[in-house]
């Protein structure tokens, strides 16, 4: 729902509203918040609420470290998990210096400039992620184990699928929050799950997404379980990927798909420290269906980016490398700039791959480029692209790859 700060007013006054939660995310994309009193939202959305910038990893030391938060009200949504009475509602932040200008290392900031930039252009882009993750047991503190829960297989159904009824509370929640769930089901890994949403516009795909990750946390705590979304969970069973669905609008009726489709391909190897931002990130890439070379195909599911099959408004890419460890605000704001490169400089795609990597000989192989093989190699790709310098602040980029 597309709110404004008048309408934010009226809701909290007419539905009980207690505490306010305001979001952001640090540089990585972990969310943060603080909670405020309904009697302090004026004073949120004229002046800000104040945070402490050196205690949040990557935005900056003791000196100057007064950072204010300044709602969204179009982001409104309620926490459905938290009680009827005095309820609790949350918005994403915009976040400033005191002087009023926007804070360098606010990646949501990042993504509005990279929507604007394609705008200008007559650009509009899309996303639709598709999560995975594990569920695991939890000990009797409550923390987490490698105990998955249960040991079904790619869409199986219950009873041997134990977390359709995690599944079901977190699409129910989703949807109580804006957020319209697509489809659900158990993966391949063992205790392994996927749940995709529909397509939104940039800002709102990443907005979503760090919200998926905060539902899907808590409905499966209150099952007793733990949520892991990290790539490569178990060494020996399928990784997390997060595959991202992009679809292309322009302002002159053109198809653009594949030409951005080349731009991204042509900037992969400079993006993948962010969207691949750890060591086990490469453990999974290359392996159980996680793509290693850098080619696409139509409908196949061994490329890094495939076409899948539709036609119209579910015309799309599919890039299968990201993971969701990647801060979702700068991914997007990457693979916009690639694709409008691509786009401004009308390229071409490569040929397609039309094989089945898994099972191509070596020698084919072998002239096919590849990701990065390793976060060492990502980083240093990263830190010398000149493309990724003109896009991030040098500090963000410090911060992934130092």
């Amino acid at each position: 729902m597309k709110l404004t700060i008048q309408d934010v007013r009226d809701y909290i006054e007419q539905e009980d509203v207690t505490f306010i939660r305001l979001a952001f995310c640090d540089v990585f994309g972990k969310q943060k918040n603080i909670s405020i009193m309904t009697t302090e939202l004026d004073r949120a959305f004229e002046t800000g609420i104040a945070i402490d910038a050196s205690a949040v990893k990557g935005f900056g030391s003791e000196e100057k470290s007064d950072l204010f938060l300044f709602p969204d009200a179009s982001t409104l949504s309620v926490l459905p998990w938290r009680p009827s009475q005095g309820s609790v509602v949350r918005m994403y932040c915009d976040i400033r210096y005191p002087d009023g200008r926007p804070f360098e290392m606010d990646c949501r900031n990042m993504l509005k400039e990279a929507v604007k930039y394609a705008e200008s252009k007559g650009i509009e882009v899309y996303f639709g992620p598709e999560h995975e993750f594990y569920l695991f047991r939890t000990d009797e503190e409550g923390y987490p184990t490698k105990q998955v829960h249960d040991r079904a297989g790619y869409m199986d159904i219950a009873p041997e699928d134990r977390g359709v009824n995690v599944r079901r509370e977190i699409c129910l929640t989703l949807s109580e929050m804006g957020i319209l769930p697509e489809s659900s089901h158990h993966e391949e890994g063992p205790g392994q799950h996927e749940i995709d949403f529909k397509y939104s516009d940039a800002l709102s795909a990443a907005d979503n997404s760090v919200t998926f990750k905060s539902v899907v946390s808590t409905i499966a705590e209150q099952y007793g379980l733990y949520a892991d979304f990290s790539p490569k969970p178990l060494p020996h069973e399928s990784g997390n990927g997060v595959h991202i669905n992009i679809s292309v609008k322009s302002r002159d009726s053109e198809d653009y798909l594949e030409s951005f489709m080349a731009g991204v391909i042509n900037r992969i190897k400079e993006i993948t420290a962010f969207l691949n931002p750890s060591e086990d990130s490469y453990k999974r890439l290359g392996v159980k269906k996680a793509p290693k070379y850098i080619t696409w195909s139509k409908e196949n599911r061994s490329q890094l980016i495939r076409i899948p099959a539709g036609s119209g408004d579910r015309r799309r890419m599919e890039l299968r490398s990201p993971d969701a460890l990647a801060n979702p605000y700068i991914s997007c704001a990457l693979l916009i700039y690639a694709g409008i490169e691509g786009i401004d400089a009308k390229m071409q795609a490569p040929t397609p791959t039309d094989l089945n990597l898994y099972n191509t000989t070596e020698d084919i192989l072998s002239g096919i480029d590849t990701l990065p093989g390793s976060l060492e190699e990502a980083n240093a790709i990263a830190r010398s692209s000149e493309f990724v310098k003109k896009i991030l602040p040098q500090r963000v980029i410090d911060t992934y790859t130092l």
